[in-house]
């Protein structure tokens, strides 16, 4: 079950590009669509966690500052930026970029906070390099260079949530942690996102889905509420789930195949199509993520081991206790004392 739920969240992630893609095309900014993501996934999770557990909003004063970079730079950058990309790139593409967080990470790791890093990261690092080659088609000048550049963003975006994140799941809940970042998020974009101009016509407008299923049309107040609700939140409990049933490792692995779902559902509905260099290039990319998935040594909160298209992940405070019983009850035992 724990492939079905990563596979599953992958497939819904993957899907939900095209989604954010169509929402754009219809009227919103690449500002706006971040804007209402981040404030709807806010609400959700404070709802959450007061209904939970509401001792887990407070936050110790010198957490303040790792979570504001982590809310300003993790979050509300990544989202914009992995909005933009989407906006002027293929949407496998755009994911495939975000998705070269994951050799960053481990490249940080070892340089930064000088963990113990496998020498197959290096081995990453030139499949990513050759794989990019060949799907930006350099020859060719055939992408978009503002989309590339703001692919690249989300993904330095991405790795300091991921860098930042799993040392903050360390101390706080999971649950908060999100409410906090995606706060901030928020008030962050406030100012600049261009909310005030969003007409409140557009969400009762009718919208046609474009590509393949142009003749179908959706209601925007719909395709919102499923960029926000079946997305993110639902999304990343799946992949919550998929952890605490494998490991961190093969969950991170499987989640990677969100970039080849995100490529088979604009193809299918976007008919956004790969030549047969792009398609080759991809799939090297792929294999580079899979192999610095598994390059760091250091054991990190499993719950942090996933990249997220929109926060930071959710786990309940049982899920913390039931992980902390299987992974530490193993350990040996300590000698009895028979002295009378």
């Amino acid at each position: 079950m724990g492939y079905v739920y990563a596979f599953t969240a992958a497939l819904l992630f993957g899907a939900n590009g095209s989604v954010t893609k169509v929402m754009m095309e219809a009227g919103f900014t690449a500002l706006q669509v971040t804007q209402l993501r981040v404030l709807g996934s806010s609400l959700i999770a404070g709802l959450v966690l007061l209904i939970l557990d509401p001792r887990s909003f407070r936050v110790l004063r010198q957490q303040w500052i790792p979570i504001a970079s982590m809310g300003v730079f993790g979050i509300a950058v990544l989202q914009a930026a992995y909005a933009t990309a989407i906006q002027l790139l293929p949407v496998g593409i755009a994911l495939l970029l975000e998705y070269l967080a994951v050799p960053m990470v481990a490249i940080f790791a070892l340089v930064v906070f000088k963990e113990r890093v496998r020498t197959r990261i290096w081995v990453s690092i030139g499949l990513v390099i050759a794989g990019l080659f060949l799907v930006a088609q350099i020859w060719a000048a055939n992408l978009n260079i503002f989309g590339v550049i703001a692919g690249l963003i989300s993904a330095l975006s991405l790795s300091t949530y991921l860098l930042v994140g799993e040392r903050q799941l360390e101390t706080i809940s999971p649950l908060a942690l999100m409410f906090w970042v995606m706060t901030i998020a928020s008030v962050f974009w406030a100012f600049f996102s261009g909310w005030w101009n969003i007409d409140p016509g557009l969400l009762l407008e009718s919208v046609s889905l474009s590509g393949n299923l142009a003749a179908f049309s959706a209601p925007m107040w719909a395709l919102l509420a499923w960029n926000v609700v079946m997305g993110s939140f639902v999304t990343y409990l799946m992949s919550l789930e998929s952890i605490r049933l494998l490991s961190a490792t093969p969950a991170g692995i499987a989640t990677t195949s969100e970039v080849a779902f995100a490529f088979l559902v604009a193809w299918l509905w976007l008919e956004e199509a790969l030549n047969t260099p792009q398609l080759i290039g991809a799939i090297v990319v792929l294999a580079g993520i899979v192999v610095a998935q598994t390059a760091r040594r250091e054991a990190v909160p499993v719950y942090a081991d996933l990249a997220i298209e929109t926060g930071p992940i959710v786990l309940p405070e049982w899920l913390h206790d039931e992980y902390d019983k299987e992974h530490h009850s193993e350990s040996p035992e300590e000698p009895k004392d028979n002295t009378p």
